[in-house]
């Protein structure tokens, strides 16, 4: 995957089926040439043309790899700065380049001011995607002050609309999948609150007549997990451009002198399929954004103690769970919220990361030697950002939160969220968790954040508005920090579901808490646009006893729909019949043999659940030797559903084995995928998991 400086200053990246082309025209502009396809990289050329009147210029119809605001640019720009002087205007300049095998950089600098710039481009081996990121450097000796600054600005090849797919959920209906066809105009997805959120996701998927199988696709995702925005328009020229990175709403960053600062990434790629893409930014999170050294290791079945005892836990009903959890096969065992300070309900206790002496007069050791007695690891649940007013570090420390003197602060869940931004604030935090992980035998934290920021005041801020990037920078910090000292531990990303579960979060927890929503029906819906860009191994998903609201679901089905991802369980065990243990028990078996094709394989999604009654989902693996295929169905109607089932993914030579409805079939990769079984698919709670392995000569 070659990087081709061509004459004229222009730059070809190679991927394994696309090239993306950018340039330097005459004037030491970067411009955009070109995403899509291969061609004969002698033909790549720079276009050049002249104002069309005194309101639309040629600096508006040009395409540009990274805009910066000022001149007779009128268009969405990437970068806004303010000069020490107050000219807030930015002329970018080329200055020169460098390369590597895989690695692109180009710098430009202003042409009065003190500001240098480099774009930065990473190729993936094997891969069509494209990690972009964006450095600003202040080379003078006065501040510059930034209100907009985003990762990348990307433009789409095809004058005809786009159609965008994001979401438009919400705490425990995250995912929910949305298209917007952009004639014209700006169309906005974001993020206000602290956090990536629970409503869109910061990412774009742009289409168009494109499925699972077949179409052209571009897509890119921001690892970034704070305020972000992703912002696609399309103008007079019928030029389709989308910026996205931190959000300008309420931003700013004050680039002091000698300092540089870098934009998150972006993980951008074209591809001919939605399974295609998903396929591709399933292997590049598992090789290039999980952390290491547990990228390649398969998560453990879990489970979490919060729906059988919620805020009342203690030594002795938390042992009682584990013999019923270790019996079953559960590998790691999470006690959930209650366990520290005055914790006997949401109210209080938020902030004291000590263990509550009446609840465990020895502390947890006796618990921890206990689980592990049972052949299972110990886990946590943490809230480190948040702090009740009924706490011992709120009486200490009430000037720790974010706060305005004159203003009420609102208590969210009836807690407060503390001053990231504050060293002091952040070394308390990491000291706790730290001395938790040092002093006892814990292997995973599941990070939790309950509420959004507000009365956002931190006057220890010289720039007041760049808390909402320091914040996030310092839970990734801190997780970073204790990952360093504790290499052997685990930290799960949770923010009352999936308010965090982008892939910024993943490049530095190993997983994330995709919902709160755990029923069965709905979590069809959530994981499937959970799965468009982000990895299958990283998403935690539950059986619990929550059946669903007027359309229940056997324990079964919901184990056919949480064992698509990183297996756990959250029920109450205390309440399960000899029979519901042993259904558990017999699940958790089953995944342990099939984890490694779940969490590592090529995912196919060739029946959706919300177009055609029927989900069916198959994990192939690399070698193309094994697969497993869920297939479900919940209320099928009109007698319809009798249809022959194809299979995807397989190897179109090779003759594979699999059982389903009781009936045991050999036939080729090419028959299953195009031809298929004929199979009756009726039921108000049908579940079906499918083994389909190679048949090997003798």
């Amino acid at each position: 995957m070659p990087i081709i400086v061509c004459e004229n200053n222009i730059f070809v990246l190679e991927t394994s089926n696309t090239h993306y082309v950018l340039g330097i025209d005459a004037a030491g502009c970067n411009r955009h040439i070109y995403w899509g396809k291969k061609c004969d990289v002698r033909d790549y050329v720079i276009d050049y043309n002249k104002d069309e009147n005194s309101h639309n210029t040629a600096l508006d119809e040009i395409a540009q790899e990274y805009t910066p605001f000022g001149s007779t640019m009128y268009r969405g720009s990437a970068l806004k700065a303010t000069f020490a002087d107050g000219c807030r205007e930015t002329d970018l300049k080329y200055v020169g380049y460098e390369k590597t095998d895989n690695t692109l950089v180009l710098h430009f600098a202003d042409t009065h001011y003190p500001l240098a710039v480099t774009l930065h481009y990473r190729l993936a081996e094997g891969l069509d995607i494209i990690t972009r990121w964006t450095t600003v450097q202040n080379t003078g000796k006065e501040a510059i002050s930034f209100e907009k600054l985003f990762s990348a600005e990307l433009t789409l090849p095809s004058k005809k609309p786009y159609t965008f797919k994001n979401t438009n959920g919400g705490w425990a209906g995250e995912f929910l999948e949305t298209n917007t066809t952009v004639e014209g105009g700006t169309a906005v997805f974001e993020s206000r609150g602290g956090v990536s959120g629970h409503n869109q996701v910061p990412s774009f998927i742009a289409y168009q007549n494109a499925d699972e199988t077949a179409g052209d696709v571009y897509f890119a995702s921001l690892a970034y997990s704070g305020n972000f925005k992703v912002s696609a328009s399309r103008d007079l020229y019928n030029t389709t451009r989308v910026l996205l990175g931190l959000n300008d709403f309420d931003f700013a960053y004050l680039l002091k002198a000698g300092e540089s600062f870098s934009t998150p990434k972006v993980f951008c790629g074209n591809t001919q399929s939605f399974g295609e893409m998903s396929r591709q930014m399933n292997r590049f999170a598992l090789e290039y954004v999980l952390p290491k050294p547990y990228n390649k290791t398969p998560l453990p079945v879990l489970y979490n103690s919060w729906e059988a005892t919620y805020f009342d836990v203690n030594s002795e009903n938390q042992c009682a769970l584990a013999e019923r959890a270790a019996e079953m096969g559960v590998e790691l065992f999470v006690m959930d919220d209650g366990w520290f300070g005055a914790r006997k309900d949401d109210r209080a206790g938020l902030g004291d990361w000590f263990v509550n002496r009446e609840k465990f007069p020895n502390g947890l050791t006796e618990l921890i030697e206990k689980v592990n007695s049972l052949g299972m690891d110990f886990g946590l649940w943490v809230e480190p950002e948040m702090v009740n007013p009924d706490s011992d570090l709120f009486r200490a420390h009430p000037d720790w939160t974010y706060h305005y003197p004159h203003r009420t602060a609102h208590e969210l869940r009836n807690q407060l969220v503390l001053n990231m931004t504050r060293q002091e604030v952040q070394d308390y935090i990491f000291g706790l968790l730290d001395a938790l992980l040092t002093e006892n035998n814990i292997k995973y934290f599941k990070w939790d954040m309950n509420r959004a920021l507000s009365e956002t005041g931190a006057r220890n801020l010289e720039e007041p508005k760049m808390l909402w990037y320091l914040h996030t920078k310092a839970v990734y910090d801190i997780v970073d920090k204790l990952k360093q000292k504790h290499p052997d531990v685990t930290i799960e990303s949770c923010c009352s579901g999936g308010g965090r579960a982008d892939l910024g979060a993943l490049e530095h927890f190993d997983m994330v808490w995709t919902s709160d929503n755990t029923d069965g029906i709905d979590r069809m819906t959530i994981q499937k646009g959970y799965s468009l860009l982000h990895p299958t191994k990283a998403m935690r998903a539950w059986v619990t006893d929550i059946e669903g609201i007027n359309k229940p679901c056997s324990l079964d089905f919901r184990f056919a729909v949480a064992m698509q991802g990183a297996l756990g369980i959250g029920g109450n065990l205390t309440k399960y019949s000899e029979a519901d243990l042993e259904i558990c028990k017999k699940n958790i078996a089953l995944y342990k043999q099939i984890r490694e094709l779940v969490q590592f394989g090529d995912l196919y999604r060739i029946l959706d659940i919300e177009k055609d009654e029927v989900l069916l989902n198959q994990y192939v693996n690399v070698q193309k030797t094994e697969s497993v295929a869920f297939l479900l169905a919940n209320g099928t109607r009109f007698y319809k559903k009798r249809m022959p089932v194809c299979f995807d993914g397989l190897d179109d030579n090779k003759r594979y084995t699999l059982t389903v409805q009781n009936q045991t079939y050999e036939k080729s990769g090419a028959y299953l995928k195009n031809v298929g079984i004929p199979l009756h698919i009726r039921g108000v709670d049908y579940n079906e998991i499918i083994r389909i392995k190679e048949v090997r000569a003798q």
